[in-house]
Parts: structure tokens; sequence; C-alpha cells
């Protein structure tokens, strides 16, 4: 795995902190938040990830039947902490019984590693959210055990080799992200979400081998 923080808007190299700068910097994209390097699947991958947090760390629980949590990448640094999560799974395709992938992404407005892993010009989902009804909902468990509530969840273009998904929860953009296209069929399931950050979410998770799709 990469070693080095990347740009979270194209995977990029970027410019470290200097005695002339306090931000970090893309070539093409200006300042930017680091996209850190992937954590493995593991309860320490985990662990690491909710001290860094300061967006949900979503994962669907229960996990769909034979998928596993297959890695963790978030975009931030020590100053301000983690402000987007990603966690990544893998498991069987429903319709074709091959491999899948899906990402679930929660961002702050403007940092754009949804859009990058969807494929997506610039950073939030544009025009194409919320414009007309959604094409499915998720459910999602916030913070306290009555906070739960419906996320509408809109299908947005993308290349097709993926599904993409997009609404807004507790503030942040939510973001699947699915391979091949033929895996948005999970979203008709309505997969409820759980926020890792919160006290007692914490399921027993089944870790799997790491997925390159956190490289890409």
């Amino acid at each position: 795995m990469r070693a080095e923080p990347t740009c979270p808007r194209c995977g990029g190299r970027l410019s470290a902190p200097s005695l002339w700068s306090s931000d970090w910097s893309c070539g093409v994209h200006g300042v930017v938040l680091p996209r850190q390097p992937p954590k493995r699947p593991s309860a320490d991958g985990l662990a690491a990830v909710l001290r860094e947090a300061r967006v949900p760390v979503w994962v669907p629980w229960p996990l769909p039947k034979g998928w596993l949590v297959t890695g963790f990448c978030t975009v931030g640094d020590d100053r301000s902490g983690a402000r987007a999560c990603t966690v990544a799974l893998s498991g069987p395709a429903v319709l074709s019984g091959g491999p899948a992938d899906m990402l679930l992404i929660a961002e702050q407005p403007g940092t754009g590693l949804g859009a990058f892993y969807a494929g997506l010009e610039g950073t939030d989902p544009g025009g194409a959210f919320d414009g007309n009804p959604p094409h499915g909902k998720l459910d999602v468990q916030g913070p306290t055990a009555t906070s739960g509530h419906s996320v509408p969840m809109w299908s947005l273009p993308a290349e097709p080799d993926r599904a993409v998904y997009v609404g807004e929860a507790m503030g942040d953009w939510l973001w699947v992200v699915l391979w091949p296209a033929e895996a948005g069929v999970l979203m008709l399931e309505r997969p409820h979400l759980l926020d890792l950050r919160e006290p007692g979410m914490d399921p027993d998770l089944p870790y799997g081998a790491f997925s390159p799709r956190l490289q890409e």
C-alpha cells in the first residue's frame, strides 16, 4: 500500500505542510485534506479509524449474506481529524454469483472522496442529487437509540462498471459505491447502517482480505 497521503479528489501526490504553508496541496486541485493510506481490515484498523473520525463510520448490520469487511480509509490529518471515512466490504454478487465490492463513505461536504470513488467530477453530487424522487432508502442508527431514521438515496450516473448512490445523513454526505453495477440490487434490500462511533455499536465484524478498491 502507498505509504504517503494522496489527494482525495484524484489520488495524486500531495505537497506536505511546510514552513511556508500549513496546508496539504495537490498540483491539480490545490489545498485539500490528505487521503491517508488505507488501513487493513482488522479490529486494530477499525480502532484507528474510530479514534480519528469526525464523521460517521457506517457499516451495514447485519452484513449481507457472505459479505466481509475488507478495509478502511480516512481523509484528514492530526489537526483536522478524519473528515471522511470509508468502510470497504466484499462478498458475492446477488445476480451473477461472482465477486462484488462496496464502499460506504461518509464525508463532510467539499471533501471529494465519494465523488472520486464514484468516478465523478467535482467534490459533491451536483445537480443529479435531490432533483427527483429518491431511488431507494437506507435505515441508519445515529448517536442515540432513538435517533434511527430513513435516509433517501439517489442513483447517480456513473461509469458502467459501478453503481453509485448518494444521500445526506447527520449533516454529511453518505455515498454507496458498488462493483459491478449489478450489485446495486443490494440497495433494494434497504440495508440498516450502524455508526460505529457510538457507544454500544460494536458488532463482531467478520474481516476478509484487503480490498484493492481502496487503492484506486
